[in-house]
């Protein structure tokens, strides 16, 4: 039988996989929460120091199904965003990208990571599984583009 990592590669990627990414983007997270950034805003945080995408792409079709965005520094790292098609939920591909944020987190010499996610986001249960706690609650961080707001719950794990 074969696993998630055999079925999915993960590379570096960089401003070329943009519009794999916004497909990814748009699918996954659309205008419902506002929790999507724009094309602008990852094109101009991709050439800042200490910022990394990572690109997962199908083994067999070689289609990009999810990424991640992160930056490092000094000691912490941030998770970004983490985004996986919604074809592709629940199959382990995204706590593969979680993994391998934490790994290359730990292989800096970080010692602890932080992310922060709308409450009630489904990924919320992957991350505590992975081991993060929360620390933080911005209330109406998130603007749906009808206007409703949701709150940000900011999860740290210590490395």
């Amino acid at each position: 039988m074969a696993t998630v990592e055999s079925d999915v590669r993960l590379r570096p990627g960089n401003s070329g996989d943009l519009d794999d990414v916004m497909t990814v983007m748009d699918a996954a997270f659309g205008n419902r929460f506002g929790e999507a950034w724009t094309r602008s805003q990852c094109a101009g945080i991709l050439p800042m120091g200490g910022v990394c995408l990572i690109v997962a792409r199908d083994a067999e079709s070689d289609r990009t199904i999810g990424f991640s965005l992160s930056r490092t520094a000094a000691d912490e790292a941030e998770l970004l965003l983490l985004a996986v098609l919604p074809t592709h939920h629940r199959l382990g591909i995204g706590g593969l990208l979680l993994d391998d944020f934490m790994q290359r987190a730990a292989d800096q010499g970080v010692g602890r990571v932080h992310l922060e996610v709308r409450d009630g986001n489904p990924a919320v249960e992957m991350y505590r599984s992975a081991g993060f706690r929360s620390v933080g609650r911005r209330r109406n961080y998130y603007r749906a583009h009808e206007g409703t707001r949701y709150d940000a719950l900011t999860l740290v794990r210590e490395l």
